[in-house]
């Protein structure tokens, strides 16, 4: 897989399901287009990770010295909340109330598609959150990026 990319706008029932767009779907190995992870993302959002990914993230994981008070912590945390969620037969996925609370996640919702990950986030969040830090994209931009080769390929 190549990464994940796009912006999808969904709306979520009264129940927390939403049709799972078909244009992200399509991104998606045939063998990876039901069966996703879901958890608390980094910031105000859920992450979703179709379940091959997930098991990338978590052998990496696995791999962590456990002896250590912060990988415990970390460990605990990123799987903290961690559900398996699958696409129904009319392509919706169902995200528990609890997640939903835990990020106020409302009836308009944006999923974010990047490298491995599905991040959701309610849709008025998402966007303070970009408008917020738009200013300061280009100074991000080079801390991030400045030190990179000129690839030639």
């Amino acid at each position: 897989m190549a990464g994940l990319v796009g912006e999808f706008e969904v709306k979520m029932d009264a129940k927390g399901r939403f049709m799972f767009p078909s244009g992200l779907r399509k991104q998606l190995p045939p063998t990876a287009q039901r069966d996703f992870m879901l958890n608390k993302g980094f910031e105000d959002c859920l992450t979703l990770f179709p379940l091959h990914e997930w098991e990338k993230v978590s052998n990496k994981l696995s791999k962590m010295n456990l002896f250590k008070p912060k990988n415990r912590m970390f460990y605990r945390l990123f799987h903290q909340g961690a559900k398996l969620v699958s696409l129904d037969k009319a392509g919706r996925a169902l995200i528990p109330v609890g997640h939903m609370e835990r990020v106020g996640l409302n009836q308009e919702a944006m999923l974010i598609a990047y490298n491995d990950r599905i991040e959701i986030w309610d849709k008025s969040k998402y966007f303070e959150m970009i408008e917020g830090s738009m200013a300061d994209f280009a100074d991000l931009a080079d801390e991030v990026m400045g030190d990179l080769e000129n690839d030639n390929e």
